[in-house]
């Protein structure tokens, strides 16, 4: 059908039996009621209604038409009430995107989050590829470095993350402890697949010693804390993630140009929809726990 507009007007004629009632609730000009239900009934080449000095009767036709109309509102209805439904409950699903770094923080938020909403489904995706929140590819993004500026995103400063200079026990066991930077010569040190990473600790890193000394390289931050703690050498840490490792030793404080900045990243449509907002609430709220960094 061309028009819904003129099957809602010739329903609510049927219904109400008057053209000035159907205009009435409608909202618009009696001549507009009038001009639909000729319109609709020269598009069917049938009258649905009998006119007569009291108003308006339906023919069979008529009759007809007013079942399907009201069955039809009866769903439209149902359906409005479910949305509503969901708009006020924490359901459906719910992705969530950061990089691999930062799964130990997050999965268990994510655990206690879907713990509270039973009706909720959680997919997580650790992507080094920038997800497009423009897209619908993700609801919640938590991202590290300068703040994003895709357009029609909400960005919120989240936390600052801290980075240290570590290294096991062991290793410093076998190779003694560097005092400062000056005596990093010699040391073995992990860090990342791409010598040219931007990461504020890597550039400094790759300043200060050669590349050769570089002897572990992995693209994922706990593949090198592994590294780490496995004894390869020096590397960079943030300092909360070190502090669950007893065996890792701080060989050099965190200085402030090693800092990383982390974002929450939303879309404008979906910010301010309940789902949202909630894992934001619990999401501030369960970081309050974690260790200072």
């Amino acid at each position: 059908m061309e028009s819904w507009d003129e099957i809602r007007t010739a329903y609510q004629v049927a219904r109400l039996g008057t053209v000035s009632g159907a205009a009435e609730v409608l909202g618009v000009h009696h001549a507009t009621v009038i001009r639909h239900i000729d319109a609709l009934e020269k598009r069917l080449g049938v009258r649905l209604f009998q006119r007569h000095a009291r108003g308006y009767t339906p023919t069979e036709a008529g009759q007809d038409l007013l079942q399907v109309a009201q069955a039809t509102e009866d769903q439209l209805t149902q359906f409005a009430a479910r949305i509503r439904g969901r708009g006020e409950a924490v359901t459906g699903e719910l992705v969530v995107t950061s990089l691999d770094d930062f799964a130990p923080q997050l999965t268990p938020v994510l655990i206690s989050f879907q713990a509270a909403h039973p009706g909720l489904r959680v997919r997580y995706l650790t992507d080094p590829r920038v997800l497009r929140l423009e897209y619908g590819e993700a609801h919640v993004a938590l991202r590290a470095g300068p703040a994003p500026a895709q357009p029609d995103n909400v960005v919120q400063p989240f936390r600052r993350h801290r980075f240290a200079l570590y290294a096991s026990k062991a290793y410093l066991a076998g190779h003694g402890r560097p005092a400062d930077a000056a005596a990093l010569a010699g040391h073995a040190f992990v860090g990342p697949a791409d010598p040219a990473s931007r990461a504020p600790f890597f550039r400094w890193l790759a300043a200060q010693v050669p590349e050769q000394a570089v002897t572990f390289r992995a693209s994922s931050m706990r593949a090198l804390a592994e590294a780490i703690a496995g004894g390869v050498g020096l590397g960079f840490l943030a300092v909360d993630v070190a502090a669950s490792q007893p065996d890792l030793v701080q060989v050099m404080a965190p200085r402030p140009e090693w800092d990383v900045d982390l974002w929450l990243v939303t879309h404008v449509d979906l910010h301010r929809t309940i789902k949202v907002q909630a894992f934001l609430r619990h999401l501030k709220d369960q970081a309050k726990s974690w260790p200072e960094t």
